[in-house]
């Protein structure tokens, strides 16, 4: 057991090794831990963040005075205002997404009840905020009309009031769920690609076959590059946690990192096996990259990740109960954003690590067939 442990050991410095010889590898684990991570949490594609609005106040009325002050930072830019004419040659331009048009009039017909139309110009092509930002400004414009009529008709409001508590994000800053959540799907990506890589620069290499001439086992060989590879992305996620999101994004860690870690070491020992398994699947790089992309994709949008898995048809949820990164996503999330502790969270871990358990085997008794092979 002693002499296992030594050549598990030796094995795996020696994947540390080369892989600080690879230049291309230790640019992706770089990239992947700190841009990457940083871009998804800033970017929010699908929120409204400083979107382009003019306003043609043809009113010039107290109640369309406030209805274009109710327009601020950060889901819109401080309104432009412009003529009727202007309309058209601007969203031609692209320079606004929203153009509000408030006609002459409009507060009189407000307050006598008469019915009073406010035109709205979308540019559709921005799809995303022109969605969001419809619905954002019908809100607010409704708003601000009915507070001005209550005001001058003494209307009393309903004795019902809903007040609004978000628990784990009190301000709905989407950077907080993109950046965690950007680390979960990164540690399951950079598992597979680096141990899969590992294996098929033994192949092009031809270290492979120094290696079945020495007194070590397949276990031995698969399991170097298991522990070799899962502890760099442990740390990278690690510094990427302290150095990005928490120093960088300011973002708060509800739970403990340390469970949350145990978990991460779980699940990178059943996707390094994937990994594995995909390289001796894989005759070269551009093969194992390929079929990477058909893996990691459903991997990374099917595991509850980037949608609801309560969104997803009943088949796609029961088959994706295999997949080790779908318990990982319920572990990191309600550790990292809710602050569950190991009671809550065991189911998680126990799932992790029998289906991790399978791949493995399933890995080792392909990499025991590839070897044999090329003996």
């Amino acid at each position: 057991m002693r002499q296992k442990l030594s050549n598990i050991y030796r094995l795996g410095v020696k994947e540390l090794w080369s892989l600080w010889r690879d230049p291309t590898m230790l640019v992706l684990i770089l990239f992947t831990f700190t841009f990457a991570v940083y871009s998804s949490a800033t970017s929010m594609p699908d929120t409204l963040h400083m979107a382009p609005i003019a306003i043609v106040d043809e009113d010039q009325s107290p109640l369309s005075q406030r209805i274009v002050s109710a327009f601020y930072p950060p889901q819109f830019t401080p309104p432009a205002m412009i003529s009727a004419p202007q309309i058209d040659p601007a969203m031609d331009a692209g320079t606004y997404t929203f153009v509000l048009q408030i006609p002459s009039g409009f507060q009189r017909d407000v307050l006598a009840g008469r019915p009073a139309e406010i035109q709205l110009n979308t540019d559709a092509t921005r799809m995303t905020q022109a969605f969001s930002g419809s619905g954002y400004i019908q809100q607010i414009v409704l708003g601000e009309a009915n507070a001005f009529v209550q005001r001058y008709r003494a209307r009393t409001s309903l004795p019902v009031d809903i007040e609004l508590r978000a628990r784990f994000n009190p301000t709905l800053d989407k950077s907080w769920f993109g950046s965690l959540s950007q680390i979960i799907n990164q540690i399951s990506l950079l598992s597979i690609v680096l141990t899969g890589a590992a294996l098929l620069r033994e192949r092009e290499r031809g270290t492979i076959e120094h290696l079945l001439v020495m007194p070590v086992t397949p276990f031995e060989i698969m399991m170097s590059k298991v522990w070799s590879m899962g502890l760099v992305v442990l740390l990278a996620s690690l510094l990427s946690v302290h150095l990005i999101v928490r120093a960088v994004l300011g973002v708060p860690i509800a739970g403990s990192l340390t469970l949350f870690f145990v978990g991460a070491g779980l699940v990178m020992f059943a996707t390094t096996s994937m990994g594995i398994f995909m390289a001796t699947l894989a005759r070269n790089m551009p093969q194992f990259g390929m079929l990477a992309v058909l893996v990691l994709l459903p991997l990374q949008m099917l595991s509850g990740g980037t949608t609801p898995r309560e969104n997803m048809p009943e088949f796609v949820q029961t088959v994706m109960l295999a997949a080790p990164t779908t318990h990982f996503v319920v572990l990191g999330q309600a550790v990292l954003f809710r602050g569950a502790g190991l009671p809550v969270v065991w189911p998680q871990l126990l799932a992790i690590f029998v289906i991790g358990a399978a791949f493995f085997a399933l890995a080792l008794a392909r990499f025991r067939k590839a070897i044999s092979s090329m003996a």
